[in-house]
C-alpha cells in the first residue's frame, strides 16, 4: 500500500452506529450471519444468547451491545467513506473461545490483547488494507494499555479458502510486523490446521 493509499484508508473503531457497515463488511465473506462473536463465544454460549429473533440477529444485538462500549470490539477500514474491512481486536479473556481452545493455549501469562480476525471485502482486495487493519489494531491496543498483541494464523505460506482465512496466514502478520513465538503445536489432530502463535509488542507503558 502507497502513502497515498494508506492516507485514503481511514479506520474507525466500532460503535453501534456503525454495526451495519459491519455487516456490510462480513456479508459475502466467511458469513454475514457471525457477526465476529465466533472468537468469544462458545457454542452453548451462543445458544443461550438473549434477544428475539434468529440465532444472526441475537449476534448482530450481542456486537451491537459491545460496539456500545469502550475499548470497541475492533476497527473498521473506510476507503472514500466505503466500509472495506474489519480487524477484531481484544484482550485474550474476552475471547472465551479462543481461551478455552486445545489450538490456541496461552503462550505465557503475559495479558496480551488477540487479533482473531480480520477480513478485507472482495474487490478491495490485494493492495495492503489487512497488513494496514492489522497495525491500526495493535496501535488500538496500545493506545488501551496492551503490552503486546497476539495472533494465531496458519503457519506458512500456503493460501487458504475463505471459510477458513478470517484468522490470516502468517505472512500477513509477519508484514504487520509480528514474530513467531510459538510453533505449531505437535502432535495434534490430523483435521487441525497448523497454527503458529504470533506476537508483537505495542511500546505501552515503555519509555
Amino acid at each position: 500500500m502507497t502513502d497515498a493509499d494508506r492516507a485514503a484508508v481511514e479506520f474507525k473503531p466500532l460503535t453501534a452506529g456503525l454495526i451495519h457497515h459491519l455487516g456490510t463488511v462480513l456479508r459475502g465473506n466467511f458469513g454475514a450471519g457471525c457477526w465476529c462473536m465466533f472468537p468469544r463465544l462458545t457454542d452453548a454460549q451462543t445458544r443461550e444468547l438473549p434477544g428475539e429473533g434468529n440465532q444472526s440477529a441475537r449476534k448482530r444485538e450481542a456486537m451491537t451491545r459491545l460496539a456500545g462500549r469502550r475499548p470497541a470490539p475492533g476497527l473498521l477500514a473506510f476507503e472514500d467513506g466505503e466500509p472495506v474491512g474489519w480487524v477484531a481486536v481484544a484482550p485474550r479473556d474476552e475471547l472465551t473461545r479462543i481461551v478455552r481452545s486445545r489450538a490456541t493455549p496461552p503462550v505465557d501469562a503475559a495479558p496480551v490483547w488477540v487479533i482473531p480476525c480480520v477480513t478485507v471485502r472482495k474487490g478491495h482486495r490485494g493492495r495492503g488494507i489487512a497488513v494496514a487493519l492489522i497495525r491500526a489494531a495493535v496501535a488500538y491496543a496500545g493506545q488501551h494499555g496492551a503490552p503486546a498483541v497476539e495472533a494465531y494464523p496458519r503457519a506458512g505460506g500456503e493460501r487458504t479458502g475463505d471459510d477458513n482465512a478470517y484468522f490470516g496466514t502468517e505472512p500477513l502478520f509477519r508484514r504487520a510486523g509480528f514474530e513467531v513465538v510459538r510453533q505449531p503445536l505437535e502432535p495434534r489432530p490430523r483435521h487441525w490446521l497448523p497454527r503458529v502463535a504470533m506476537r508483537v509488542a505495542t511500546g505501552a507503558g515503555c519509555g
